[in-house]
């Protein structure tokens, strides 16, 4: 158990354009996502689901070849071994919950 303070947590760029903040538990992790116009999370899967809001900003997200933008205000569920990507069409940013831990987001 813990409480963290997200403004004080350091950045970690995954991709250019593409910055996340992690905090996590036993089971799942939590990420604020900071995505730019036109950056591009490329197609990848993982064994992880992947749940997430758009708090700000809009996004294009092509799920297992279906494409959607997403917009704020507006979630997403990502199964596990599906692949997927995200492209930023505005400026961005997302709440994303990980399960199980992804142990390459903890930094």
């Amino acid at each position: 158990m813990g409480f963290h303070d997200v403004e004080n947590r350091a950045w970690k760029e995954l991709v250019p354009g593409v910055r996340v903040r992690t905090f996590w538990g036993e089971e799942m992790l939590v990420a604020h996502v900071e995505v730019d116009e036109k950056a591009i999370v490329p197609l990848h899967s993982h064994p992880h689901e992947q749940g997430g809001m758009v708090i700000s900003g809009e996004m294009e997200f092509i799920v297992d070849g279906i494409t959607r933008v997403v917009k704020a205000g507006e979630s997403y569920i990502i199964p596990g071994n599906v692949e997927h990507q995200a492209i930023g069409l505005k400026y961005s940013q997302l709440f994303e919950i990980f399960c199980p831990v992804r142990e390459e987001y903890k930094f």
